[in-house]
C-alpha cells in the first residue's frame, strides 16, 4: 500500500503509517489538478492540507484511491460527494488546532487594541512615538463571535478569562459557555460588539456573507478578525472600512486566493494598511498543533486501512468495529437501499461461510457493513458480493 502526503504534513503521520507497513512519499508543495492526475497513479492514501483541491475530475480518474486525510479542519477543498460515490473515505482534524487558532485570535485582539504593529513599524524606522492615544485594554470590552463551534466556544472561554464580555451568533442552537450571551441575529451581534471575529465553516452558503453591509453596521472604530475562510469576506469592502476610519483595525489569516508554495508573491487589497495584521494562514500552524494533527489523521488512516474503522469520517457512515478473533474481515460500501445486508448474508450462507460478527451503519445515501467471518472466503464469494446491486467498494482486510 502506498501513501502520498502533500503540503508538508507533519512527519508523525508518516511514522504511524510506515510502522503499519505503508510506503509513504512526501512533498512540501500543494499540487494542481493536472499534476494530481499523474501523481496519484498507484496511490492508495492521500494526505493534503488546505491548498490542494481534489476535484471530480481527479477523483473519477483514480477510483482505486482508498482514503483521503485532510490534515486541517476544513474539507471544502475535497469534492466529498464524488469521494463518497466512489467509496473513498475522508478524514480531517476537527479539534487538534483549536487552541492554536484561539491563541492567535487573542494575540491579534490585544495587538490591534494597543496598535502594536504600528508601534513596532515606527521603531524599526527609527521613530520614537510613545503615546497612549488610541491604545486600549481588552478588559471590559465586548467581543462578538460569529460561529460558536469548537474554536468559537473555546475563544469565548479564554476571552472571558481576560475580562471581556462575550456575545455570539450561530445558525445552530449552541449552548452558551460561561457568561457568554447568544444573539438572535448577526445584526444584533454587530450592533453590540466592539470586536467581531469570524469562526464559520467552509460550507458554500457562507461564501461572501460578510461584506459592505455588515462592515457598515459594525460600531465605529471597532476591530475585525477573520481566521476562518478567505471566501466568506469581501476584502475590498474591508479595505474601504479601514481607509475611511470606520474600523480601527483588522486581523486576517485566510484569503480567497493563497499562494500554493512558500516564497510565492502574495497579493491582497489589505496590504500596507495601518493596524491591519496579515498572517499567511498560520492559525493552526504551531508545532504542537501540527504534531497532534499528524497523529490524529495518521491514526485515522491507519485504522481505516487495518480494521475498516470510519469513526469521525466526514463522509462515510460511522463504524468502529475494533479488533476481534476472526479469519477474515470484509468491508462492503454500498448505496443505502433496502435488502443489501440480507443479500450479503445470503451469499455468505450459500457458500457455507459462518459470520462471527457484523456491523452496519448508514449515512444519507451510503451504507457500510463490516463482516467478520470464521473462515477465509474464496474469490467466488468475493465476486458474488461485488455483484450485489449498488455495491460501491468491496475490501478484504486480513
Amino acid at each position: 500500500m502506498r501513501a502520498l502526503f502533500l503540503e508538508n504534513v507533519h512527519p508523525m503521520a508518516s511514522t504511524i503509517l510506515r510502522e503499519a507497513g505503508v510506503e509513504v512519499e512526501t512533498s512540501d508543495s500543494a499540487l494542481g489538478e493536472e499534476d494530481l492526475l499523474s501523481a496519484l497513479e498507484g496511490v492508495d492514501l492521500l494526505g493534503i492540507r488546505s491548498k490542494t483541491e481534489l476535484t471530480t475530475k481527479v477523483l473519477e480518474a483514480h477510483p482505486g484511491l482508498l482514503a483521503i486525510g485532510a490534515f486541517c479542519i476544513g474539507t471544502n477543498q475535497i469534492d466529498l460527494d464524488t469521494a463518497t460515490e466512489h467509496g473513498v473515505a475522508a478524514f480531517n482534524a476537527p479539534f487538534s488546532n483549536t487552541r492554536s487558532v484561539v491563541e492567535l485570535a487573542i494575540a491579534n485582539i490585544i495587538a490591534m487594541a494597543r496598535h502594536l504593529t504600528d508601534r513596532n513599524r515606527s521603531l524599526h524606522q527609527g521613530i520614537w512615538d510613545k503615546s497612549a492615544t488610541g491604545s486600549h485594554e481588552v478588559r471590559g470590552r465586548t467581543l462578538g463571535i460569529v460561529g460558536y463551534g469548537n474554536i468559537g466556544s473555546q475563544l469565548s472561554v479564554v476571552a472571558e478569562m481576560l475580562g471581556m464580555q462575550v456575545y455570539f451568533y450561530d445558525t445552530d442552537d449552541k449552548l452558551a459557555l460561561g457568561n457568554a450571551r447568544r444573539c438572535s441575529s448577526l445584526g444584533e451581534l454587530l450592533d453590540t460588539s466592539e470586536t467581531v471575529t469570524l469562526h464559520v465553516d467552509g460550507r458554500p452558503g457562507n461564501a461572501g456573507f460578510f461584506g459592505a453591509e455588515q462592515f457598515a453596521r459594525m460600531r465605529p472604530r471597532s476591530l475585525f478578525l477573520n481566521l476562518s475562510r478567505g471566501f466568506v469576506v469581501d476584502y475590498e469592502a474591508l479595505r474601504e472600512s479601514i481607509t475611511s476610519g470606520h474600523l480601527a483595525g483588522a486581523a486576517v489569516d485566510v484569503f480567497p486566493n493563497e499562494p500554493k508554495r512558500r516564497g510565492e508573491t502574495f497579493e491582497s487589497p489589505l496590504r500596507g494598511l495601518p493596524n491591519v495584521i496579515l498572517t499567511p494562514h498560520v492559525g493552526g500552524s504551531t508545532e504542537e498543533a501540527q504534531e497532534d494533527i499528524g497523529r490524529f489523521v495518521g491514526t485515522k488512516l491507519r485504522d481505516y486501512v487495518q480494521s475498516g474503522n470510519t469513526s469521525l469520517s466526514v463522509n462515510l457512515p460511522t463504524l468502529a468495529p475494533g479488533r476481534s478473533d476472526h479469519a477474515q474481515r470484509i468491508a462492503h460500501i454500498h448505496q443505502n437501499t433496502p435488502g443489501v445486508l440480507a443479500e450479503v448474508n445470503q451469499i455468505l450462507a450459500g457458500h457455507d461461510v459462518n459470520i462471527g460478527a457484523q456491523h452496519l451503519a448508514t449515512r444519507g445515501h451510503t451504507g457500510y457493513v463490516v463482516t467478520d467471518t470464521d473462515s477465509t472466503v474464496s474469490d467466488d464469494v468475493l465476486g458474488d458480493l461485488a455483484k450485489i446491486p449498488g455495491t460501491t467498494r468491496l475490501r478484504v482486510l486480513e
